[in-house]
């Protein structure tokens, strides 16, 4: 019985310190959600699949003012998302993503991508359109052609004030 009284008085402690992190996870989750929710911005991106309340919030947070840019598609190479290109005398190579900017941003657009070819189950015009690159060239390569085009999209919705259009035919010009 003298090791059932060790082992509690080593694991109150421990269950204590659990639930005190629990505790304040859920407090701060709570915090973001209302960030998000409260921001129009933010509603607005969340109605892409697979972008939530943390990559609406990072996106805002590091792209800031979205008039600095000349066009949606200068959104990408800021992050990092576009290939490193490797050129030498005559042969030019097209290699991985540059990953120059902000990589928190450039892995939460990755997970986004994910979540929207591995989660969501409605399919629209970017599910289908990355399905195609993963078809053609591998599910990897189409992830990240997939965050690229999210960071782009999301760009042109916070230009615009639009909302994400789940069929092709109505879509914003640009994006």
């Amino acid at each position: 019985m003298d090791g059932i009284a060790d082992l509690r008085e080593i694991m109150e402690p421990l269950l204590m310190a659990r639930q005190k992190l629990r505790d304040e996870f859920s407090r701060l989750h709570k915090k973001v959600l209302d960030l998000a929710r409260n921001d129009k911005v933010c509603r607005q991106l969340m109605t892409i699949p697979g972008v939530g309340p943390v990559v609406s919030l990072a996106y805002t947070c590091t792209i800031d003012i979205p008039g600095r840019f000349r066009n949606s598609k200068a959104v990408g190479p800021l992050l990092g998302l576009t290939p490193m290109l490797n050129e030498s005398g005559e042969s030019k190579r097209a290699g991985r993503v540059s990953c120059c900017g902000d990589g928190m941003m450039r892995t939460l657009l990755y997970e986004a991508a994910q979540v929207l070819l591995a989660n969501v189950k409605k399919w629209s015009w970017l599910k289908a359109w990355a399905m195609n690159i993963a078809k053609r060239r591998g599910m990897q390569k189409a992830v990240v052609a997939l965050a690229r085009r999210l960071a782009v999209i999301m760009h042109r919705i916070w230009s615009d004030g639009t909302e994400f259009c789940w069929t092709r035919g109505s879509l914003p010009r640009g994006a």
